[in-house]
């Protein structure tokens, strides 16, 4: 069974759509859970004022009926609030009035994608990009990604994820069951277990702030509980790390990805990267480390998947960059959107729900079926033969 999403929606348009394609029926959603992914997404210290004017909720309206799937294609709506105050400038009909009207955009801003989407599409209203390019998109991949996640809980796989750094200040490495590290983590307002560092991080995004800049950091996402053989070694687009790669890297401002120890294995020799593997009656074969993230082969070993990404600091800052008038080609300081002085933790949240929708869709490619029930028997055929091996 193939699993697939599509989104649609601008930033300060009425509203985001998702339809997910390829779920199996009977899969019961908890609306509340749902909701409450949506709810995380916003948080995190150094948020910007579009997260005071929205309060996200997903609502579905298509393929779910009396709480389950039925098998058919599954439409989520996330409102936008803040359309209230666009509906001129974003109607879907022409309108009256010239660029401060229609609230033209002919000042691109660096690091974004204004000015090569504006050259690729030859749109001179540089807000028909931004509206698309922004990351308010990623509210709708965090709904569908907590579809997936529903998804996986139902055969015991877990997702959580936290902050490694923001800027130049690192966390502690957590050392906790993941289930600790989910709670401890979202009492956190930037998404850490260690104390000493969340009470740095947020003064530090305190200065930034003051300052007019941005800063950016590195988030981390776990994956427990997925069995051995997602994913594929016969194609290089079947292997599951680099599907999970591709995906962080699709997230808004994530400019690099690494699997396990990542880069950190160019610089080891190989026997201090490589895992050795055991036995045991108890646990069947195992890893006596985790270096390369529960992955082998472009496919998971059984041990923790572990995905890092890099989060750029946003590129809209309040102290402008210098930039060029598309109309009269001379030097400007770029436009200022709203924005935010760090979204590391948020960026956090989003990058779980993307690694939960790559995995959930490798399982479902795995052990596919149209039903939760042909998938849970075909799912216990394939423990017993790995059990057995």
């Amino acid at each position: 069974m193939s699993l697939r999403y599509l989104t649609a929606g601008e930033t300060h348009g009425p509203q985001l759509t998702a339809i997910i394609e390829g779920l199996p029926s009977n899969l019961e959603l908890d609306f509340e859970a749902l909701n409450f992914q949506l709810q995380r997404r916003q948080k995190g210290h150094g948020r910007g004022r579009r997260m005071q004017i929205e309060t996200d909720t997903a609502q579905i309206v298509g393929g779910v009926r009396h709480g389950r799937t039925t098998g058919a294609p599954v439409a989520l709506v996330v409102e936008n609030k803040d359309w209230k105050h666009w509906t001129t400038v974003m109607n879907v009909e022409p309108i009256e009035g010239g660029d401060e009207a229609k609230r033209r955009v002919h000042r691109p801003r660096p690091g974004h994608a204004d000015l090569n989407g504006g050259l690729k599409y030859n749109l001179k209203d540089l807000r028909n990009v931004l509206e698309r390019s922004s990351a308010r998109e990623t509210a709708a991949r965090v709904a569908v990604g907590a579809i997936a996640r529903q998804f996986l809980e139902k055969f015991g796989i877990k997702v959580a994820g936290h902050v490694v750094s923001i800027c130049d200040v690192v966390a502690e490495k957590p050392d906790l069951p993941i289930d600790e590290l989910i709670r401890v983590t979202e009492e956190s307002p930037v998404r850490v277990a260690d104390k000493t560092a969340e009470q740095q991080m947020i003064e530090l995004i305190d200065r930034t702030k003051a300052e007019g800049d941005t800063i950016g950091g590195v988030v981390e996402c776990i994956v427990e509980g997925a069995p051995v053989g997602l994913g594929s070694h016969v194609q290089w687009d079947r292997k599951l790390d680099g599907r999970i790669a591709q995906a962080v890297m699709s997230i808004n401002a994530f400019k690099g990805v690494e699997i396990g120890i990542g880069f950190e294995a160019g610089r080891r020799p190989g026997s201090q990267v490589h895992d050795p593997i055991l036995y045991s009656e108890e646990k069947g074969y195992h890893r006596a480390s985790n270096n390369a993230g529960g992955f082998e082969g472009g496919m998971t070993n059984g041990e923790p998947i572990v995905v890092r990404g890099v989060m750029k600091p946003i590129p809209t800052l309040y102290k402008p960059l210098a930039s060029v008038d598309i109309d009269t080609k001379e030097p400007f300081t770029a436009q200022v959107e709203r924005s935010d002085a760090c979204a590391v933790p948020a960026a956090s949240v989003v990058l779980e729900h993307v690694v939960a929708w790559e995995v959930a869709r490798a399982f479902l490619e795995k052990f596919g079926g149209d039903s939760m029930e042909e998938i849970r028997a075909n799912l216990d055929h394939y423990l017993r033969q790995v059990a057995e091996y």
